[in-house]
């Protein structure tokens, strides 16, 4: 089908990334496997703030922000969460103040995961962290301070769970064409992109730039690491819709157009489970290469068992979204000890 690409110019932008990242053969692991031959695409290459998949949202949410005359942004997440990690990189990089609500969302409470990792970097980019329980919503903590330092003469902008607003989604729809452009460049057709899915926007802004372009949705695959496999399946259709209206009106999609699992959730976010572990010891004892134990490690887990069952098969090309979050293992030491 002939791509018809969207004009994402119109949307402001913040420069954040180095450029395309690069897509990597894995052959090792895919002999290993003996099935379908293994690609990913390294989201988490870029240098800013530890690199990650939330760069591309930021690029936008940050390049709004600015617009709007912005001088601090808060943001919310999990005590580990890479998003305000990277969201306190981007703010430290373009000059603005940045606090975070992080929430205990994980019955997680040794002393890595409570104060190493991310939470580590969040304080060396600058950050003011608000510490809340997990039973406290996040996003209201943040709209209550926000009021109060515009009280303050402060211009907060506020960003969502992940950076995954419709603005945000745009970072995948960006992401989307990218990629359609290197598999052009390459010749090499995916008959599947693997992505976790926490917040839902980076699997929405792939659909909704397949859609756009043209192209089959379908091909994209998402695991759920957050929410219950309905839930998510919910919020991600909703994200869409969202996000191909802000692009273009006439654009539509059906439920069909979107393949989302949840056998890999386990019995919560970053909770771990033993295929994650297996994923993230074979990923790095075959290729190098470092899964995070929240998102990319469940779904590559997800992508290994679905070499293994045939679902992807042999001579199949499955690329992997590889979406950063290295520095959350080691707040999981005990995990892999």
């Amino acid at each position: 089908m002939a791509s018809r690409a969207p004009d994402l110019s119109r949307f402001p932008k913040a420069q954040l990334r180095d450029g395309p990242s690069p897509i990597v053969a894995l052959p090792r692991l895919s002999r290993h496997l003996g099935g379908a031959d293994i690609y990913v695409k390294r989201e988490d290459v870029d240098g800013l703030g530890g690199g990650g998949n939330k760069l591309r949202k930021l690029e936008f949410l940050i390049g709004e922000a600015q617009a709007m005359g912005a001088d601090t942004v808060i943001t919310v997440g999990g005590r580990q969460s890479n998003h305000a990690r990277l969201t306190a990189a981007v703010a430290a990089r373009v000059g603005m103040k940045c606090e975070l609500v992080l929430s205990r969302l994980v019955p997680i409470d040794d002393d890595d995961y409570v104060e190493n990792g991310n939470v580590v970097l969040d304080r060396l980019f600058g950050a003011v962290i608000h510490d809340i329980p997990g039973n406290v919503s996040a996003l209201q903590v943040a709209e209550e301070r926000a009021a109060t330092l515009r009280s303050q003469g402060r211009k907060v902008y506020v960003c969502p769970l992940g950076g995954s607003s419709p603005v945000g989604c745009l970072g995948y729809v960006s992401c989307a064409l990218e990629l359609l452009d290197q598999s052009r460049e390459s010749g090499i057709e995916f008959d599947h992109i693997v992505v976790p899915n926490g917040s839902g926007g980076t699997q929405a802004g792939l659909v909704a730039g397949l859609i756009a372009s043209g192209v089959p949705p379908t091909k994209v695959v998402g695991y759920t690491v957050l929410a219950p496999l309905e839930k998510a399946f919910a919020t991600t259709c909703e994200k869409i819709g969202q996000t191909l209206a802000l692009i273009d009106s006439s654009l539509t999609f059906s439920t069909s157009d979107v393949v989302l699992h949840g056998e890999q959730l386990g019995s919560g976010y970053g909770l771990p489970t033993d295929s994650m572990r297996r994923a993230v010891n074979l990923l790095a004892s075959q290729e190098g290469l470092l899964l995070d134990p929240v998102y990319s490690g469940k779904a590559f887990a997800g992508l290994i068992q679905s070499v293994e069952s045939g679902r992807f098969g042999a001579g199949q090309k499955v690329l992997f979204l590889m979406s950063g979050g290295t520095p959350s293992l080691f707040a999981y030491r005990s995990t892999f000890a």
